[in-house]
């Protein structure tokens, strides 16, 4: 295999098990992805379905609690991801993705449960080397308006074959709305394989936080 075309799978293989931490990407049609991200404020389990190679189906729980710790919110729903667009570059790839879900919330703050919606999208680039996202999703419900944006920055600290692990260092700033008065900023070791992906950080108010990914 030419140099140029192992980059190039290595780009596709890395790019399709790479994922913002909240409602991320989807892999390959017919392939289950698991995953999830958790922290004291936010805890999120999150598994789809991808039945084309553009479209994928799932279902998520996410816990979401104020910086205060007065306030908790508890969304379970379905979701559905879309590919918009991909480009696939020499040795890069673009994608731009439609994140969705609609399910049912609770919260300590009110009685009962509301509907939510959660319409977002998603954009990235990504090389062997480098890989940058932003990402903005509105989570609405009647009285309730927790929208959520992320900007994420990484790279690989070196290249690697396609069966061996890769580590790199990765950051990511994200704030939501009516939850917290800050932007959450935390850098984090990825390690990444080409079907899944672990990353350890701490954030700028010293907590904790672990992500996981992993395609079947």
């Amino acid at each position: 295999m030419s140099n140029r075309l192992r980059g190039t799978v290595l780009v596709c293989l890395a790019f399709a098990i790479s994922t913002s931490a909240f409602c991320g990407p989807m892999g390959f049609k017919d392939s289950a992805m698991a995953m999830g991200d958790f922290s004291p404020n936010w805890q999120e389990a999150f598994a789809n379905y991808a039945i084309t190679p553009r479209d994928a189906l799932g279902a998520s729980t996410l816990y979401m609690r104020s910086d205060d710790e007065s306030k908790s919110r508890q969304l379970a729903d379905a979701t559905y991801t879309r590919l918009l667009e991909r480009w696939n570059l020499p040795q890069a790839q673009a994608n731009i993705w439609f994140l969705g879900g609609l399910g049912n919330l609770t919260g300590n703050d009110f009685v009962g449960s509301k509907t939510m919606v959660s319409p977002g999208i998603q954009l990235d680039y990504e090389t062997t080397r480098l890989y940058t996202s932003a990402a903005a999703r509105l989570y609405r419900a009647d009285g309730i308006n927790h929208d959520y944006a992320s900007a994420r920055l990484g790279f690989s600290f070196y290249e690697v074959d396609y069966d061996e692990i890769q580590p790199w260092l990765v950051v990511e700033a994200r704030r939501m709305a009516g939850l917290s008065d800050k932007t959450e900023v935390t850098p984090m070791l990825r390690l990444i394989h080409n079907r899944y992906f672990i990353e350890l950080g701490v954030n700028n108010n010293a907590q904790g936080r672990i992500n996981f990914m992993y395609i079947f």
